[in-house]
């Protein structure tokens, strides 16, 4: 299942991931990742959570993003919980590129059937294409 944190900078949306990292780490019988882009989350994580930053494999775009995402996951059964923060400031503004690669994700995510994916994305929830805003929490 894929799902959206979605909100104008400022408003709380890394502070809404870090409580469901936190939550997937106390519930999780697998692994939970979290690809950020920079150093943010070390100290507000359980140090049980493998953080990714995505910073140190020059990745960009949302192509990019999608290969690098869908590495993790093949190459990780054991993965219950996948958490992106800062989506944009990786792949970009163009939300339609961004709900191409979602919509790609999403039938990634639903062939495993058993991994929850989150994103936040810094825009107000009207930007967003109609093809995702029902991923929107």
């Amino acid at each position: 299942m894929l799902k959206l944190i979605v909100g104008k900078k400022g408003s709380g949306k890394t502070k809404t991931l870090i409580d469901h990292i936190n939550a997937a780490a106390a519930a999780s019988k697998g692994n939970v990742v979290c690809v950020e882009k920079g150093p943010v989350m070390t100290y507000s994580i359980s140090h049980k959570i493998r953080l990714v930053d995505i910073e140190h494999y020059d990745v960009s775009g949302y192509d990019a993003l999608y290969g690098f995402l869908t590495g993790i996951l093949a190459g990780n059964y054991d993965i219950t919980h996948l958490f992106v923060d800062a989506t944009l400031r990786i792949g970009g503004r163009d939300l339609s590129a961004l709900a191409d690669m979602l919509q790609k994700l999403q039938k990634v995510v639903a062939e495993r059937g058993d991994t929850e994916v989150m994103f936040t994305i810094s825009c107000d929830k009207a930007e967003l294409p109609e093809s995702i805003s029902g991923m929107v929490l």
